[in-house]
């Protein structure tokens, strides 16, 4: 009911302006985290991209909700509320390597709109306040009421939603468009230690004064760079050749008076698929492991990451913690964040673990590899969240899916976390088409316009099934 309403609606060419002018308009806005201020909790980027977002809401004709620079609510009606769809209006650090546009200057290239957040999550949030639009404007009546949740620290923690719920309750049915279709039922759990280790400073050279590498967990990262004594350019250059070879980065080095700066660029990707990048990080590891370096507190701490992190090892092997099974998949694990200096360093990895995982198998395996090596690992487990797939929300979904996309609908296991993790019969729904890579939390990110649309068409049916 209402497909060909739909179609043509969302098929008028002024739809797909109207559409890429609204996500457009909140790409502009650098929406990281930062430090709080008085009444912006993650910061003015945050907050400011907030108020654009209620701000497309009200001029649609909405009435909105801001909860503090938290959230925002943007609601259909004033019936009871049936359905909450919850977004983010929050992005990952720019990073480096963009080649189409400026992160923030989006871009549309042969039906590909570029921009940080265009596909993680500004894209989804515009997809949905037009759902919205062409559920009122078909003259749709709705018995319920659908809430837009507009959050504000997804990629941070989620303590923006936390607080949300912590005000109000959840809704017989929610669902997040921030992964792919058709629907994601399950979400892995994640183990995120903190290791570190110390030293006494030593003046021994060759040797690695200081390293700094990634700037977020859940971000593969692109580059990573290291200051070492009393080595030359010329001395270096034909271990950053050698080491290149066997790992697909590229090194830089830097003359600094007696210092060798080195600067090493991978590319990166998505924590949750660390594969479909190449990791800075152990890339500049395994080259100082090849380096003459001194027989000092730095490089022992080297050898040992680059025994317990292989470059290319996205699955903890060399941990002790690979596992899978048929329902959730594999452990993957990003090692994304690296801080060292002359007396101790201190790390992070992020692994996406399967339903297999548990305490025994992946948090104390962990602690007792770290412990060979005299490193200290701190942090606990987060559990996965699974919906069974043939609840009636599930249903609904997959049925609108297969109506506007023309494919099978499934349900789907991925690592990723979106807001519904902690969230009763919560899935995952859209924005991306299987098999699309929008490239998210890297290098040109993008989203497919046409498939936005679809995406929106999807929705307008999902509202009006679930909220009819």
């Amino acid at each position: 009911m209402y497909q060909d309403q739909i179609n043509a609606y969302f098929d008028d060419p002024a739809r797909r302006q109207q559409l890429v002018e609204m996500i457009s308009r909140l790409v502009r806005i650098r929406s990281v985290r930062e430090e709080a201020q008085p009444g912006m909790p993650f910061g003015p980027g945050p907050a400011a991209a907030l108020a654009e977002g209620l701000k497309l809401a009200e001029e649609l004709g909405f009435s909105v909700k801001n909860y503090d620079n938290y959230v925002g609510a943007v609601d259909f009606n004033d019936q009871e509320t049936q359905l909450h769809i919850l977004c983010h209006l929050d992005v990952v650090g720019e990073g480096t390597g963009w080649t189409v546009t400026e992160p923030y200057e989006p871009i549309e290239v042969d039906g590909m709109l570029y921009g940080r957040g265009t596909d993680d999550d500004k894209g989804p949030v515009a997809a949905v306040l037009l759902a919205m639009q062409a559920v009122r404007d078909l003259g749709v009546p709705l018995k319920k009421n659908v809430r837009l949740l507009l959050g504000t620290d997804e990629e941070s923690g989620s303590e923006d939603i936390a607080y949300y719920y912590s005000k109000e309750p959840y809704a017989p049915c929610t669902f997040s468009p921030d992964g792919e279709f058709p629907v994601i039922n399950l979400e892995k759990g994640s183990y995120k230690p903190v290791f570190t280790k110390t030293w006494a400073a030593e003046s021994a050279t060759p040797r690695v004064k200081e390293l700094h590498g990634g700037f977020r967990i859940n971000v593969l990262p692109p580059e990573a760079e290291c200051v070492v004594a009393g080595l030359s350019a010329e001395a270096a250059q034909p271990y950053c050749d050698k080491a290149a070879g066997e790992t697909g980065v590229t090194y830089v080095l830097t003359e600094r008076g007696d210092d060798l700066h080195i600067l090493c660029k991978g590319k990166g990707a998505h924590a949750s698929t660390p594969e479909e990048g190449v990791n800075a990080i152990t890339g500049l590891i395994h080259l100082l492991c090849a380096l003459p370096l001194a027989k000092v507190g730095s490089t022992a701490a080297l050898h040992a990451l680059n025994a317990l992190f292989p470059h290319g090892d996205c699955a903890g092997k060399a941990l002790g913690i690979a596992q899978a099974d048929e329902m959730s998949g594999p452990l993957t694990l990003a090692f994304s964040l690296l801080e060292l200096n002359d007396t101790g360093l201190s790390g992070q990895f992020d692994s996406r673990v399967p339903v297999c995982a548990n305490e025994e198998n992946c948090k104390a395996a962990a602690e007792a590899a770290f412990a060979k090596f005299g490193f200290t690992a701190e942090g606990g487990m987060q559990a996965p969240h699974y919906t069974p797939a043939d609840t009636p929300l599930v249903s609904t979904l997959l049925k609108c899916y297969e109506q506007y996309s023309g494919r099978k609908g499934e349900c789907l296991a991925i690592g990723g976390g979106t807001y519904v993790h902690d969230i009763p019969g919560g899935v995952a729904f859209g924005c991306a088409m299987p098999g699309f890579n929008g490239n998210m939390h890297g290098a040109d990110e993008h989203t497919c316009i046409a498939d936005q649309l679809t995406a929106a068409k999807i929705f307008t049916q999902a509202i009006i099934d679930l909220c009819g």
